[in-house]
């Protein structure tokens, strides 16, 4: 029996030697997967530059994670990756996904093969096609967000089979259909939002229960409790279309339907309409022609009316008085090219939950503050929908092609740290921006806002994480126009908006283009950089100054204004910027002088705190080549600020959300 240990080795090292080759196969095919899905995606070959050198995992590639030698997460949000997803498919061991705010484009069926996906974060892209049935095969699946797409057909039934699923959000489509009952099949659903579709029937009863009006606004079809039109069709649901077909009747009165058995018993052999119903339906022709054409004759006379009172006010909606109707006088004339359709519209920057102008004006408005550059009103659409609409007030001057160039620089830009324009309007004395609207206001209200007794406090965490959503708004702005050098402009904290979910949202990007240089910068105040007093011009590297005022701000709690200087604190008159009086004060060694007071109460963050500091210093440098480029300012923060990842092993899955710091495009912005 002495040759059993010897055999038995020869087995284990065989085994072995398997498991091994069999773990490099694996580990060699996802990096084959993932340089094919680079090959795909990064056209210009700028963007996913480590991924040219070893393995995925032992050589850290950007954006991939990996567990035991295999990728289990792959985050490249926002990156302007473009082309199919297909070779995802291959990466059997994949747990989070998360390719939000890119151009991919073609159909997500790719993914439906990565059974063990937990968490997949695909909104604000261009994926078409029908969300495949196959999508039950994620048996795993918590969080599936492919909102902001163009995602048509119905949603299929198979979802339903998604029994741990916690969040679906499918708004921002076009997907058709009814809505399936997942009240009952999906019981540890606890975020919906199917908005902005075009789904039609009932809203099932459960869902409206539980998740409210909001998830299902922008759905003209929809009928059933709430604000939603009374369900007129049998059993709650729209009738098919053969049933839709036998119910038409033609215009050809000898082909009328014929009329039912039971109607025939009561009438005998009459083939044909009475003389009486006749009649009936002849005068009901006439009056509804006649109502018709009175309502077209008080729409041109009540245009013709506005049209010839200049300065008269909008009687549909209220701007707080400032509220005026362009329908169709864009005052212009014909000096402006453009003729009086032309006018009269919105120009989109999407397809998806378009209005007209009119609708605009009949919502309910609210006028939230007025800034350097106009007015901004809170607008309420008649399908509850809210918008932000600004009203340019020194923008006037500017020609319609100049204005329309300038339009397309800003509308084409996305990402989750950017506030989304979505349409605008011009005629020659009225230009209008239409915005999402962001509900929770600024970091400069935040900041300032009741300062005093009874004030709650902005702690930290929350300071330091709006502040690199700012910065990677503003870098993303940076690179996207990087050989033109197009700024933001305007950066200050109160062009820093809040979501709902509380992302950090920078506004007004590209508006200081629209004025005057010289009046551009002097409204910039204490956020302008050194040499903008002289030049008087807007530059990338003035938003790094601007960025970097902002961040001193938010260290030391103090507006960017002048404050007495520390070595003649009672001369009022000798005043310093913020800039200058945060050197002072380093200088001189009383660092801890420096930093806000409400700061001062948590304990464990002075290193953090000193880090940002040098930070902003940088950014505020006097000499505009030592300041360093938005990207770099974006990896310094997140170097000492490392936001915890959404993937985990241990997965609490009792938690609410799990989501990246995604800005959602149902949520919108106020204070521009």
């Amino acid at each position: 029996m002495g040759w059993f240990p010897l055999v038995s080795t020869i087995v284990i090292s065989l085994l072995l030697s398997s498991s091994s080759s069999s773990s490099t196969a694996q580990l060699t095919n996802d990096t084959e997967a993932l340089t094919q899905f680079r090959l795909q995606t990064d056209t210009h070959g700028n963007l996913l530059t480590n991924w040219t050198t070893g393995d995925a995992c032992s050589a850290a590639w950007r954006g991939v994670q990996c567990t035991n030698g295999r990728v289990t997460s792959l985050s490249l949000p926002s990156l302007d990756l473009r082309g199919p997803i297909d070779s995802i498919s291959q990466l059997d061991q994949l747990r989070f996904l998360d390719l939000h705010s890119n151009r991919f484009n073609s159909t997500i069926l790719p993914i439906t093969n990565c059974s063990n996906l937990k968490l997949i974060y695909l909104s604000g892209n261009d994926f078409s096609g029908e969300i495949p049935t196959s999508i039950n095969a994620l048996k795993r699946l918590l969080r599936l967000d492919i909102s902001d797409n163009n995602l048509h057909g119905p949603i299929p039934n198979e979802i339903t089979k998604l029994t741990r699923l916690m969040t679906l959000r499918l708004q921002n489509n076009l997907l058709s259909g009814l809505v399936p009952d997942l009240s009952i099949s999906l019981p540890n659903l606890t975020e919906l939002n199917l908005s902005n579709n075009d789904l039609s029937g009932k809203v099932p009863e459960g869902l409206y229960t539980k998740f409210g009006e909001k998830s299902f606004v922008g759905n003209a079809g929809l009928c059933g409790s709430g604000s939603f039109h009374v369900c007129s069709f049998p059993n709650n649901s729209p009738p098919s279309a053969a049933t839709a077909a036998q119910s038409v009747v033609p215009s050809n009165p000898s082909s009328l339907p014929a009329t039912p058995a039971a109607d025939q018993g009561k009438k005998g052999s009459n083939k044909g309409l009475s003389i009486g119903a006749i009649v009936a339906i002849v005068v009901g022709n006439a009056v509804f022609l006649l109502v018709i054409t009175s309502f077209i004759v008080a729409y041109y006379c009540g245009r013709y009316s506005r049209e010839n009172s200049n300065g008269e006010k909008g009687r549909r909606g209220n701007y707080n008085g400032e509220k005026r109707v362009y329908a169709s006088n864009g005052g212009g004339g014909e000096s402006d090219g453009t003729t009086a359709s032309d006018r009269s519209k919105l120009v989109f920057f999407d397809r998806r939950k378009q209005f007209q102008l009119e609708d605009l004006l009949r919502a309910s408005a609210e006028m939230l503050g007025k800034g350097n550059l106009g007015t901004v009103y809170r607008a309420v659409l008649e399908d509850g929908s809210t918008v932000a609409v600004k009203r340019l007030k020194d923008a006037n001057p500017c020609e319609r092609k100049e204005f329309e160039q300038y339009m397309d620089v800003i509308g084409k830009l996305r990402h989750p740290n950017i506030v989304r324009l979505r349409a605008y309007y011009y005629a020659k004395e009225e230009k209008l921006l239409v915005y999402d609207y962001l509900s929770n206001g600024s970091l400069h209200s935040l900041l300032h806002g009741s300062r005093g007794p009874g004030r709650i406090p902005l702690d930290w965490t929350t300071r330091i994480s709006l502040v690199l959503g700012a910065a990677r708004g503003l870098a993303r702005i940076h690179e996207e126009y990087s050989e033109s050098k197009v700024p933001h402009g305007n950066v200050k904290s109160s062009n820093v908006l809040l979501d709902k979910n509380g992302v950090a949202c920078i506004s007004d990007f590209g508006l200081a283009l629209l004025l005057n240089p010289i009046h551009a910068t002097a409204r910039l105040g204490g956020y302008r950089a050194p040499e903008q007093a002289e030049n008087k011009k807007l530059s990338q590297m003035a938003d790094v100054y601007s960025f970097g005022v902002l961040l001193l701000e938010v260290l030391t709690g103090k507006a960017p204004t002048l404050y007495p200087s520390p070595s003649n604190p009672r001369q009022e008159d000798d005043g310093v910027d913020l800039p200058t009086w945060v050197r002072s004060v380093v200088r001189d060694e009383w660092t801890a002088e420096v930093f806000d007071p409400e700061l001062l109460r948590y304990k464990n963050i002075e290193e953090e705190l000193v880090a940002m500091l040098h930070v902003g210093l940088a950014c505020v440098a006097q000499q505009a080549e030592k300041r360093p480029r938005m990207s770099d300012v974006v990896k310094m923060i997140e170097e000492f600020r490392v936001e915890q990842s959404p993937m985990r092993e241990d997965l609490d899955e009792s938690r609410s959300s799990l989501s990246p710091s995604l800005a959602t495009t149902e949520d919108a912005v106020t204070n521009y």
